[in-house]
Formats: C-alpha cells, structure tokens, sequence
C-alpha cells in the first residue's frame, strides 16, 4: 500500500488517467455531506460523494436530531411561541462565542424559515408538539424543546427566551438516524452517486494550485476521482485523533469521553490543509455533564472542594460541563437534599452517585473534607435567599429556585470520578460562509469548499452552544457549499477510464 500523506497533494501533471469523475466530489456523508449533494444536484451538477464507512450517515445518525430553527417556524407558531430574526440573532451570537462570525450568524437566521421548508422538501416531518420540561431530548416523537442557554442568566437579558429545537418525528433519541435516511434517500433520488468503504488520502492539484479532484483509497487499492468543477470537504471533525486533540485542544482529554463516529478523525480538515487552506478555532470543542433529567437536579447546588457555588445550576448541561473541566482538577459536587433521593432510584444520566450524606449541612461538610462552615454558609445564603424567591449571587431561575431541606447528600461530578463528560471539537478549515476555504491571508483556495466539523462553523464555544446547532450549521451551510461548488469553472482533465 503506498503512503499518501494528506499534506502533500498530488499534481495533475502526474495523473495518466482518473478512475471516476464528477462535476462535484463530496468527501463525507454526513448530514453536511448529504445536503452539499443534494444542492449541488439541484444545481445541475453531477455529484459523488466519497464516504470511509460502509454506509452513509456519520455522526449525526449517531446523535439525538435536534435542529436549531427559529423566527417564526410553524412549529413555534402552533405550539404558541412568537419568535423574530432580531431575537435568534441576538441569541446566537452570544452561543457563538467571542469568535462568532456576524455574517454566517445572519444568513443562517434570515434563511432559518426557508431551511425549514428545504427539510420538509427532503421528506422531513415535525410534530407540531413542544416538551415543556428541562431535557436532553425530546423524549417522545415531540418536535420542540429549549435546547441551550435562551431562559438563563447572560442570554434572556439580550434575547427573548424561545424554544428553537426542532427533532424530526421520531421517538427519543431516533432523530438524527432518521433525518440522514431522508437526507440520503433525496440525494440519490437526484442521482447522487455514493462510494461507500472509501477513504479520501489526498487533494489533487493543477498547475495553479486549484484543487481538481481526489486521490481515495477503495477496496484495497489507490483509485483517482477527477472534480470537474469543485471538491466538498465535509468529513466531519478531529476528536477521534488524539494526537491532533493533544496538540490542539489538550483541556479536551482530561477524564473526558469522546464522542463522535470513529472516522472523526480530522482527515478532511488535514486534505484542507495540504491543499493550502487554513485552520481557525481547533482550541475549542464542546463538553457536557447531563446532569439531568430528571429536571429536579436542576434544584440542587454545585459547589467546588470549598464548599462555594461557582454557576447558576439552571444552565445547558453544555455549559455546565465547560464549567467544570476548564476547572480540573478542582474536585466539584452536586448537593441534593430529601426531595432529590427518590431520583436516584435510576442511576442519573451523567452517571454519578451519592458519595457523602448529611443529616445536617455541617455533617455533609465534615463527611466531604470541606473547611469548616463553607458548605454550610453557602447553604444557609441559598436557602435564605431562595425563600425569598431570588438568586443575587448566580441568578438562577425562579423555576428553579427552591430552598434546600435536610437530610442532604452529595454526588461528585468531577472528571474521572465516574462523571460523564461527552466532549467533540468545534475547529476546523477556515472558510466563507459560502463554503470556500480560505487560506492564511484569507484567499479562497480554488476549487475547494467545506462545511459541518470538517470546518470553523457556526458553533464556536462550548460554554455557548445549544443542543441543534450542529446539525443545523451542517445542514444549512452544507447546501450552502453545494450550491457554491456546483458553480464553479469547469476545468480539462484527463479523460476518466
């Protein structure tokens, strides 16, 4: 087997012939693989899709199917919610982080109804039904659920708190397997071609630089995909290379559980990369602690080793666990009291237990190692103060807020304690909205475009991201980069065999 490294491309001038050509070489298909096909084939481009596993789908079909939507979709409207551009752009460039791209963050709002309606197109159906209570998922075939940080401190001062949500209708957490099987069956409906079992290598170049196909590696042997007019790369993120996390993004892998498919390998981003293109944001990634359901838990405290509250504990569990491991090795617990223990008659979601109990403060204190009256000062502050139905200190939600009543327990929620810390990244191939990939002085790279982790997208913080994002960035940009591909200049190749 020859050694093709992603950082060194092949030149045209060396290729005899190709084995396959299209007007469009998509490499991954994901849900951006998927929707870049389907827009380049509406587009009247010729599409094939390369994609290193047996079958299509990558890590959406792996995940719950939550796509953020808003300004007023039908969902919002039947199930009595009014939402505008002018509030999801303000929550979403807040989600986005202190990297957020205002261009990309305005598209996506301002063509939020029209994805909507594409996604109907493709064979999606919603139940136009919202679940009211504080989750993961939507637990049933429900459409709409909050989905990050909208009704919490730091976000509903800037933006009316709206449900953006949305899960196709399936049950539980069946949501994403469903949307890539519309996803895929509208791909090739329109004649997309896909090539399972294929591993893309490496870019190939002209005399230019321009990217004019790909060089994959296919059931045992070195095969040559000519791009008449553009290559996608839309192979998904790095968590799965521990070597790029650890020299990326080192905080990702302290106590942490990887979560993506096995091809999250970062070889898109590295192709990209050979061919000229630059990376932005690979110090990012996002981690949770689903420290609910059940929704109760939302009522407990966290504290740190002394004893103090640290974060308003009705935040996304994304924000939540951001918190906590940017703080590793510091040693953090939730505190339950009375109300809480029949909760644990199941083990909780995040997968911890109750390791101290208490009939009073100052005995849970003493039982956890805490300096003397820390734990039981910052009790007696919470509870007093939520009796009077406010939080000064964190502002939590008064949906929230409810004294704590002995006895009292409490279970650690540190990394490596048993805590389940599902991480991902979020860097990637700088790029414009529009799919072209950029390179260091922000030049487009010629014939080469991205979307979905494979790229810097829309989410770029985890202590902002909301549950949707993802697949909305992936989905919504994907199309986007298919379109842009499928009008590129045609360039000469050699013939294909």
């Amino acid at each position: 087997m020859t050694d093709h490294r992603a950082s060194h491309p092949l030149r045209l001038q060396d290729i005899a012939a190709f084995d396959h050509e299209a007007d469009v070489v998509i490499v991954g298909c994901g849900s951006s693989g998927a929707s870049a096909a389907i827009a380049a084939a509406d587009a009247g481009a010729t599409v094939l899709i390369l994609e290193a596993a047996s079958a299509g789908g990558g890590t959406t079909a792996l995940a719950g199917g939550l796509i953020y939507m808003g300004c007023g979709t039908p969902i919002q409207k039947a199930c009595g919610f009014s939402d505008t551009p002018e509030a999801m752009y303000e929550y979403l460039i807040r989600a986005s982080g202190t990297n957020a791209d205002p261009e990309r963050v305005r598209l996506y709002v301002d063509g939020s109804l029209a994805h909507y309606d594409w996604l109907l197109a493709q064979g999606m159906h919603f139940k136009p039904e919202y679940y009211p209570t504080k989750n993961t998922n939507t637990p049933g075939d429900e459409c709409l659920i909050y989905t990050g940080n909208e009704a919490c401190t730091g976000f509903a001062e800037h933006a009316t708190p709206v449900p953006r949500g949305h899960k196709g209708q399936a049950m539980g957490e069946g949501g994403g397997s469903m949307l890539m099987e519309k996803l895929i069956a509208s791909a090739r409906a329109k004649g997309v071609r896909i090539l399972c079992d294929t591993r893309a290598q490496t870019a190939i170049v002209d005399h230019t630089g321009a990217v004019v196909g790909l060089l994959a590696r296919s059931e045992g042997r070195d095969i040559r995909i000519a791009a008449r007019r553009a290559v996608v790369l839309c192979a998904g993120g790095f968590i799965m290379n521990t070597d790029m996390v650890s020299r990326h993004a080192p905080w990702l892998q302290n106590h942490t559980t990887l979560n993506g498919n096995p091809n999250d390998d970062g070889s898109g981003i590295c192709i990209g990369l050979g061919a000229g293109g630059a990376a932005m944001n690979m110090n990012e990634g996002f981690v949770c602690l689903p420290f609910y359901p059940p929704a109760n838990f939302v009522e407990a405290i966290m504290v740190d080793s002394h004893g103090q509250r640290f974060i308003n504990e009705d935040v996304y569990h994304g924000r939540m666990g951001e918190a906590i491991l940017k703080r590793y090795p510091e040693r953090h617990y939730m505190i339950v009291d009375a109300g809480h223990m029949h909760d644990f008659n199941r083990p909780p979601l995040g997968g911890f237990r109750i390791i101290a109990t208490g009939d009073t403060a100052e005995e849970l204190e003493t039982e956890l190692g805490m300096p003397a009256d820390t734990l039981a000062h910052t009790i007696a502050l919470y509870n007093r103060h939520a009796r009077e139905g406010r939080d000064p200190l964190f502002r939590k939600h008064t949906d929230y807020l409810r004294p704590l009543e002995p006895p009292y327990a409490a279970c650690e929620v540190t990394p490596g304690s048993g805590a389940f810390f599902p991480v991902f990244t979020l860097g990637g191939l700088r790029a414009r909205a529009t799919g072209e990939v950029l390179t260091e002085d922000g030049q487009a790279v010629p014939g080469l475009f991205t979307a979905g982790r494979n790229s810097c997208g829309l989410p770029r913080s985890g202590a902002g991201y909301s549950s949707g994002m993802s697949i909305g960035d992936a989905t919504f940009f994907g199309r986007l980069a298919g379109a842009s591909a499928a009008g590129s200049p045609v360039r000469t190749m050699p013939d294909a065999r």
